[in-house]
């Protein structure tokens, strides 16, 4: 099994979301995050002042698939999130050893 994370622009999760769901991946949790990489921040004016914002808004989304599911969602999950601009995000695979789900005990493949 795989565990993504994918850090995303928040405007682009629901294409995200879509492209997850045409292929069947049903469950992710998402969370609101600030972050930057390349892009270093930006500028803005408040009350005719101008600052420094050091961290830009981001979605981070995470969810765990089987192994041989791991290609097809990564591809949704690029496809749908890319803008081809700075800043589109990064996507991040990680082995999962073992997956419980907690009402019913299953195990494995079968929790997810």
């Amino acid at each position: 099994m795989k565990k993504i994370e994918a850090i995303i622009k928040p405007f682009k999760l629901e294409a995200v979301k879509e492209a997850l769901t045409e292929i069947s991946i049903t469950g992710m949790t998402v969370s609101e995050v600030k972050g930057y990489g390349r892009q270093k921040g930006h500028k803005e004016m408040y009350r005719g002042a101008e600052y420094n914002v050091d961290f830009n808004p981001k979605i981070k989304i995470e969810l765990v698939v089987t192994a041989d599911m791991a290609p097809t969602a990564v591809d949704a999950i690029r496809s749908a999130a890319s803008s081809d601009t700075i800043g589109d995000g990064k996507i991040f695979v990680f082995d999962v050893e073992d997956v419980i789900r907690v009402r019913t005990g299953e195990h494995g493949s079968d929790a997810i």
